[in-house]
């Protein structure tokens, strides 16, 4: 979480009623292969979900602050998408601030990499390759096809059932934006992808062998998953198998000489210079079940066993059974103002609110039903607090019948609110990578002792693309990953 705003991305339930009015399907002549296709999805339509999932991803998640890496990748990715089948989108390229080791791409041109995926990487003509790969799944239109091939309604992440419309500006979870990235495309897709990818890239000039460095990249960082709040590359992008194999026969069947291709490192790699590595507690990090902001200088505890995500603009806990929700995010005005303005919404039958303080914060609460999805009805509490000069929402809430006994955890959740006053906590910063040169020719296990990294040998051998064995040149450009681990157990 960044800074205490309302909720600016629009929920999961208005995009299933939008696309629920598409009764229309057409055969469509697909760009790439000039073949018609049955598809339920415009190309207009295609682009307007592709609009808004951008713009929900980008609000759930953030962009790498800074506009010289942006524009780099941006530069990079516009070079491809305008030689392409489709250059007539409006294509958009972002880095994300994630620690995820991924990339994807939403319908209609909106393409995004992680600054996970770039740590892992070392050179641009890799960089291109993962961008031309994303461009690749645009200009087929594979989003389009896997949607018209199965109930749009399941693009959701398994609590539509549970939210309500009337709520969904402070209790969405379930989003178009982050929906899309869980819509796995098939092995055919993958190929095709790898294809055309390989010759959007080499057709600007890059080294195309760089291809199969990736692959085997996410092949050995696989063991590193499910840090960051995206999913991981192999969550959406099934590896057909033979990947590298493939990439090795378009070398080979290529006419080109790649030793006079465009590799890049030493442009990527300044780039990379002083980025954060892995997850930033600047922006709140989870240690078990409690959550501690050192920037906004808070701390709370939320129910022990829940699944947790720390979101851009919400800090949200699912409970095991995925029927219970506790959510923390911004709101604007006083607390009084704003429990005004939650309660006094279409569909919320409110109980009497009550003031108080939550360790001498006042606080604004109340009691609250609603209608949730499938008709079913929900429960739950809404409390306002106010802190250092801005307003925390924290909603609580499950089905009517279960309240009862959700009840003590959403209280202990609520009541958990207060100042971060531990000095280590207040004083944690992120990892991040520094560009250093070997200083003489010297093995990676010499350079990793003369200049140790916070990561172990085997990590930043996979991130500097080497073995763990690797001989190092004089000179030659090596990362390092600096600064201090935050403890995130108990």
């Amino acid at each position: 979480m960044r800074i205490p705003t309302r909720a600016t991305f629009a929920g999961f339930t208005r995009f299933v009623l939008v696309l629920g009015a598409l009764t229309v399907s057409a055969c469509a002549l697909n760009p790439v292969s000039g073949s018609r296709e049955f598809v339920m999805i415009s190309e207009a339509q295609e682009i307007e979900m592709g609009r808004q999932g951008s713009a929900e991803v980008l609000a759930a998640i953030g962009r790498v602050p800074g506009s010289d890496l942006q524009a780099y990748v941006n530069g990079i990715g516009q070079g491809m998408a305008r030689q392409s089948e489709r250059p007539e989108l409006a294509w958009e390229f972002h880095v994300l601030d994630d620690a995820s080791v991924n990339a994807f791409a939403m319908p209609g041109g909106f393409i995004f990499v992680t600054r996970g995926l770039l740590t892992h990487m070392t050179n641009e003509a890799q960089l291109a390759s993962v961008l031309g790969h994303e461009i690749g799944h645009v200009t087929a239109r594979h989003s389009v096809q896997q949607m018209s091939r199965q109930q749009l309604a399941s693009l959701g992440l398994g609590l539509g059932s549970v939210l309500s419309p009337t709520i969904a500006d402070y209790g969405q979870v379930a989003s178009l934006g982050l929906g899309l990235l869980f819509l796995s495309y098939s092995r055919d897709h993958e190929n095709q992808s790898d294809q055309l990818g390989f010759g959007y890239a080499l057709a600007r000039g890059y080294d195309t062998r760089e291809m199969s460095s990736v692959f085997q990249m996410l092949r050995r960082s696989a063991q590193l998953a499910g840090v960051g709040r995206l999913p991981e590359w192999q969550s959406s992008h099934p590896d057909p198998g033979n990947r590298i194999e493939n990439v090795e026969q378009m070398v080979a069947a290529s006419a080109e000489d790649f030793s006079t291709k465009l590799v890049g490192g030493d442009a990527f790699l300044r780039h990379l210079d002083g980025m954060v590595y892995g997850e930033d507690p600047r922006v709140g990090y989870f240690q078990g079940s409690r959550f501690v902001h050192p920037d906004l200088e808070f701390v709370m505890v939320f129910p022990d066993g829940w699944a947790t995500q720390n979101a851009a603009d919400a800090v949200t806990a699912v409970s095991p059974n995925r029927d219970a929700v506790v959510q923390l995010r911004g709101a604007e005005g006083s607390a009084a103002e704003a429990a005004r303005r939650f309660l006094a919404q279409d569909g919320v039958q409110a109980g009497p609110p009550s003031t108080g303080t939550i360790h001498g914060n006042r606080a604004v609460m109340a009691e609250f039903a609603a209608r949730g999805g499938e008709n079913e009805s929900l429960r739950g509490i809404v409390t306002f607090i106010e802190y250092a000069g801005a307003t925390w929402g924290i909603l609580s809430y499950t089905l009517a019948d279960r309240f009862a006994s959700y009840s003590p955890a959403f209280s202990q959740s609520r009541g958990s609110f207060q100042r971060l006053t531990d000095p280590a906590a207040l004083a944690a910063q992120p990892l991040r990578i520094q560009i250093d040169q070997a200083p003489r020719a010297m093995s990676l296990q010499q350079f990793h002792s003369e200049m140790p990294s916070t990561i172990p040998l085997a990590e930043l051998a996979l991130i500097n693309g080497l073995d763990e064995t690797a001989q190092l040149r004089a000179g030659q450009s090596i990362k390092r990953v600096t600064g201090t681990v935050v403890a995130r157990a108990h």
